[in-house]
């Protein structure tokens, strides 16, 4: 049976904090080594540019994801590990795409009605005040990234399914008028997967300054545990595990018999700040190794651009004859064939 392909992108906006890791970056590389799929990883450092205009900190956020992902364990051997911007293909097939696609269809995108709404919220008369043509068009090079490794299954959070649809309506219309050459995609939304709180209560994101990161030294990661916000309640009153963030964190570390201990002494009484700390102590141990890893992988880049350049080799094993195949069929090729 033919393998098929799963594609994930990953964002280099800035430094990965514990809810990337158990909402996206630990899902993602265990299903990283399923030998029955080819996996593609690529660092979507064009898409930062979108939001992001300070070199710096895009350079920065690149080798920060890289060393990220290696080290947590992603096989870069068996999976192809790669930056967007190392594959000149995709630009140039994000073009060929803009030129099929309707923009009617990308005036329908959320980022792009929420930030006319969001200028209109504020008396603006321009409602694209401010608006780039990349945060206007980037669902096209999105779909460019998707189509083209021809990936069968994009696992995406649910605010990304609108992307997956709109890949699969600018393929169709590509192979209504070329041929069939692309796979449709899948969107693929993991409910199960976890959704950290952040120290607030809120979702963890870097929007509400609210987040813990990943990589953070061991006497800061105790420290940011800490500060979880918790209720009033004695240490001896019995307490609700449903709804509360800090056993839901702990949840999302331990194993189900730790969570059913835990749960046990939630109903019996246990003190906050015996729960963060054994909360932190849990984090802490599965975190120790990769932290070692990660601290000697950011003195080492040359290394680490050494596996991107490597992965986008291969990956150019395939977007270079199919790039020359989109090519002819929309009628760029040789005078003489």
């Amino acid at each position: 049976m033919k393998k098929k392909t799963v594609l994930t992108g990953i964002t280099t906006t800035g430094t990965p904090h514990l809810g990337n890791y158990v909402g996206a970056i630990r899902p993602a590389i265990e299903a990283s080594r399923d030998e029955g799929v080819n996996s593609y990883y690529f660092l979507a450092d064009f898409h930062s540019l979108v939001k992001c205009h300070d070199p710096a900190r895009v350079h920065q956020s690149r080798l920060e994801v890289a060393a990220t992902w290696m080290a947590l364990g992603l096989d870069t051997e068996k999976s192809i590990f790669y930056c967007q911007s190392d594959i000149p293909e995709i630009p140039e097939l994000t073009w060929i795409l803009t030129c099929m696609t309707a923009k009617g269809l990308m005036n329908r995108a959320h980022a792009y009605k929420a930030a006319v709404q969001e200028n209109e919220d504020n008396g603006s008369t321009d409602p694209d005040k401010g608006i780039t043509m990349g945060l206007f068009s980037y669902p096209v090079l999105m779909a460019a990234d998707i189509l083209m490794f021809n990936a069968h299954i994009v696992p995406v959070g649910r605010d990304q399914v609108q992307h997956l649809e709109m890949t699969r309506d600018i393929a169709q219309r590509f192979n209504h008028h070329f041929g069939e050459h692309f796979v449709l995609p899948e969107a693929k939304v993991d409910e199960s997967t976890a959704i950290l709180a952040g120290l607030d209560g809120r979702k963890m994101s870097k929007s509400y300054n609210n987040y813990i990161p990943l990589f953070v030294p061991e006497k800061q990661l105790r420290k940011l545990i800490m500060k979880i916000v918790t209720n009033s309640q004695a240490p001896e009153e019995p307490k609700e595990t449903e709804g509360c963030v800090l056993f839901d964190f702990y949840r999302t570390f331990a194993s189900p018999t730790q969570v059913e201990e835990m749960r046990q002494r939630f109903a019996r009484g246990i003190g906050w700040g015996e729960v963060k700390q054994e909360l932190f102590e849990l984090v802490n141990a599965q975190l120790a190794e990769p932290r070692q890893k990660y601290a000697e992988l950011i003195q080492n880049p040359k290394y680490i651009q050494e596996v991107l350049t490597k992965g986008a080799e291969k990956a150019r094993v395939h977007s270079q004859p199919f790039l020359d195949k989109i090519r002819a069929a929309v009628g760029i090729k040789p005078l003489s064939s």
